[in-house]
């Protein structure tokens, strides 16, 4: 019998590949094809007065200058706006090049396509563009103020201002019986994946069609986005999305203006053009995220119970909005956790700054959310002398609570209802896996060494698998191959592993029988993309559905050969067999054939075929009007809502009582992401995770300066954690299904980034006594901070007691 791969550790079957070096990924295609390169703004604001290329065309090897001014038609007007919102009131997007303006350093003014990449940087470096500068607004609070404008129609720099509201929150609010105000800053940051952008244009002059190769997280939003651009027939436009070196939301943007501009300019000159993206390109022309001021009033009883929470915050969204405002809609909304807030109102600017624009990185506005709860529920504890963790419990929404509706929208327009989670079960989890009653002794135990520790804590849920579709193709070949495929792009978090994992136990089939495709238009023309962890929610089960269309064919034609009900017939390792009599069986691979009346015995299994040929009906065609050749199906996944995945996570710190270095000992986990189909990767996506939500507490942050250019463009300055800075990270799991889709599975892979700069806030203050409300945090900020407090120099972000 076949053991059952749901729920499994199986290993990974990317890994011997990837691992070996030989992943295929975008820089690896291509050779001989002509390559681009960009020269970008050195300002962060300014005005484009002259463009010189002359020189630029001296040199041998060059085949193409492009301005604005050489842009045709589409590939001429503004980028699109990809999520547009009513909220938007001053949506703005940039060109493909920039037309006469730029707004921010590393905006694409002239692209060059040469011989080599060298030739064409070269070429770009004997450009001359001559601009004249404007002021520059950087950071959140200098938008704020609106004395300097990014964009001279956009008053205040404000793109959007959203506000939503459940249940009176003035009244709540006064008659609270304690109330705090905190206000709170979390920094810009950026996630890095090992490999950048990238893009390979093939034009097909004869045929008159396209074939991209892009490092995209979405291969067909990017072909619809390049067709309608290029003014081609979708039909002539495939995109290849070939392994992809990372992504975590970086790349889920489309079109970039690479993906435009390469492929036509492959059109243009009749040549393959390629452009594969830098590491400082990545630093200074791709996306951050991040970056809030947060104001959060609560209203609170004597046993720290919510009342009323009142939430302001000021994002900054860069210099465009082509990604809309999704990011911080889901602060607004993720920002409540676990938490039945009482009244709870809810408002948020999206401001503009001369800095690298921002869409969705790992988390995409949960970290930010997270943190303004979390940070909240601490100063609760703090205020009335709770335990941090008894003021979380009091405020859970409880299991037969669910579902739970907030009564508010999500990011994809539908309601912020949970479909499952039992918080109290995690909560008692996470607390028995770090020994949280234990800590008050083991503090003792260190400041009898001389040693300072922290312990902190944080809740969250996030919303995972968020629609509107994804869909899967299910192919048994006569050989028994299963091919499956699926739109949805991999960015190597294991879908071919546990997606065929899922088809697998659907069908019936050996694992090693079943072979994933993903991220091909040629192979599935629709499909929506890879992000906000909803991979293994749709993808995993619009392919369980196609399998079971598969199947019930299978057994059909099974059927009639064996002349027994399909109600009799199982399926078990590829053989379709009379349930209690593994005798009377089929196989698998042989219905393929049976399926498909052709007239070839052109293999074993065609031979085989032959002996349940029988008699038939000659006045019957072989295919039936309502039947297809082939033991192939399709099917797709449409939610009616989000589901949503939660966990909390706890760490022991030691702060050095001297130089403020800032260690983590411990780093705890428990999760819960409903059924999960592989443990194993579920743990990976947790470590991964952490890892760089560590980097986003302690290390990463975006440095510009007031003139807006980003000094910290490198890895040689731009800090992430070794895997020396990673600590062990240990893990507790709770699976509560969810009730939405048939397979029970919520989303993975961004919630061991979401609270960790909130849990590793908490164990600093534990540690420390004092408040902490910026992050991250280094050991210089924890340094003048110490001497803020012991000096009682006011702390530049208190939580204060009191009326508004």
């Amino acid at each position: 019998m076949s053991t059952r791969q749901m729920g499994e550790k199986v290993q990974r079957r990317e890994d011997p590949r990837l691992l070996t070096g030989n992943g295929r990924y975008l820089d690896d295609l291509g050779r001989g094809a002509l390559q681009a390169a960009f020269v970008r703004s050195p300002h962060a604001h300014a005005r484009i007065v002259d463009i010189d290329i002359a020189d630029a065309w001296e040199l041998d090897g060059v085949e193409a200058i492009y301005t604005w001014e050489d842009l045709p038609g589409r590939v001429a007007e503004p980028l699109p706006v990809l999520i547009p919102h009513p909220a938007m009131t001053h949506a703005r997007t940039g060109y493909c090049l920039a037309r006469d303006e730029v707004n921010h350093v590393g905006e694409a003014v002239v692209m060059v396509v040469a011989r080599d990449r060298y030739v064409a940087e070269d070429a770009c470096a004997r450009i001359t563009v001559q601009y004249d500068t404007l002021p520059a607004v950087v950071g959140v609070a200098g938008a704020r103020d609106g004395d300097r404008l990014v964009h001279d129609d956009v008053p205040g720099n404000v793109a959007a201002n959203l506000r939503q509201e459940v249940g009176d929150v003035d009244s709540a609010m006064a008659g609270a019986p304690h109330t705090l105000t905190l206000e709170l800053a979390i920094e810009r940051s950026a996630c890095m994946p090992m490999e950048g952008k990238g893009v390979f244009g093939r034009w097909d002059a004869d045929d008159g069609s396209l074939r991209l190769y892009s490092s995209t997280q979405t291969s067909t939003g990017v072909r619809a986005a390049v067709a309608a651009k290029l003014d081609l027939p979708l039909a002539k436009v495939e995109v290849v999305t070939p392994d992809v070196g990372g992504g975590f939301g970086v790349k889920i943007v489309h079109p970039w203006p690479e993906e435009v501009l390469v492929p036509w300019a492959a059109r243009n000159l009749g040549r393959d053009v390629k452009w594969t993206e830098d590491r400082r390109e990545h630093f200074v022309s791709s996306a951050h995220e991040r970056g809030q001021l947060q104001e959060v009033t609560v209203g609170f009883d004597d046993d720290g119970r919510l009342l009323a929470l009142d939430v302001r915050f000021w994002h900054d969204n860069g210099a465009y909005t082509p990604y809309g405002i999704i990011v911080p809609i889901i602060t607004a909304t993720q920002l409540l956790g676990p938490y039945k807030p009482g009244a709870y109102r809810v408002e948020f600017w999206s401001l503009y700054t001369n800095t690298v624009l921002v869409t969705p990185y790992r988390g995409a506005g949960r970290p930010q959310g997270c943190y303004a709860m979390e940070r909240t529920m601490d100063a609760i504890a703090e205020h009335r002398g709770l335990d941090r963790a008894e003021v979380r419990s009091r405020n859970f929404i409880q299991p037969d609570e669910m579902p739970w509706d907030h009564g508010l929208m999500f990011q994809d327009g539908r309601p912020l209802k949970y479909d499952s989670g039992d918080f109290p079960a995690s909560l008692a989890k996470l607390k028995a896996l770090v020994g949280w009653d234990d800590f008050a002794a083991y503090r003792e135990q260190a400041e009898r060494e001389g040693r300072r520790v922290g312990l902190g804590i944080g809740c969250y849920v996030e919303g995972t698998g968020v629609g509107p579709y994804e869909g899967g193709h299910v192919q048994v070949e006569t050989s028994g191959r299963v091919n499956v495929a699926t739109g949805l792009t991999t960015q190597g978090q294991g879908h071919q592993t546990i997606l065929a994992q899922i088809v697998a136990d659907e069908l019936g089939v050996p694992f090693d029988d079943v072979h994933v495709t993903t991220g091909d238009t040629r192979r599935m023309a629709y499909a929506v993309g890879t992000f906000a962890s909803r991979g293994a929610v749709m993808s995993g089960n619009a392919v369980a559905l196609a399998a079971r269309v598969v199947r019930a064919k299978a057994l059909r034609i099974a059927a009639e050969a064996l002349e027994v009900s399909p109600d009799d017939l199982e399926i078990a390792d590829g053989v379709v067999s009379v349930k209690g009599a593994p005798g009377t069986s089929i196989a698998l691979k042989t219905v393929a054939v049976m399926s498909n009346p052709l007239r070839y015995a052109f293999d074993e299994s065609a031979a085989a075929a032959t002996q349940f040929a029988g008699t038939f009906d000659p006045d019957t065609p072989p295919v039936g009007d309502d039947d297809e050749p082939g033991l192939e199906g399709q099917d797709f996944y449409s939610p009616t809502q989000a589901t949503f995945a939660n966990g909390m996570h706890a760490a022991v710190v030691e702060t050095d009582p001297v130089t403020a270095e800032i260690r983590i000992l411990r780093y705890c986990v428990v999760h819960d992401c409903g059924v999960m189909v592989n443990p194993m990767i579920v743990e990976g996506q947790v470590h991964g995770g952490v890892a760089q939500g560590v980097g986003g507490a302690l290390y990463e942050r975006m440095l510009y300066d007031e003139g807006g250019q980003l000094l910290n463009a490198s890895f040689m300055d731009f800090l992430m954690p070794y895997a020396s800075e990673v600590p062990h990270i240990e893990t507790d799991h709770l699976e509560t299904p969810s009730p939405l889709n048939p397979l029970g599975i919520k989303g993975a892979g961004e919630a061991g980034t979401i609270p960790v700069s909130a849990v590793i806030a908490s164990a600093i203050e534990d540690a420390e006594g004092f408040p902490i409300r910026s992050m991250p945090i280094s050991p210089a900020d924890l340094w003048e901070l110490r001497r803020r407090h012991a000096a009682s120099d006011p702390d530049p972000v208190p939580a204060q007691e009191g009326p508004r």
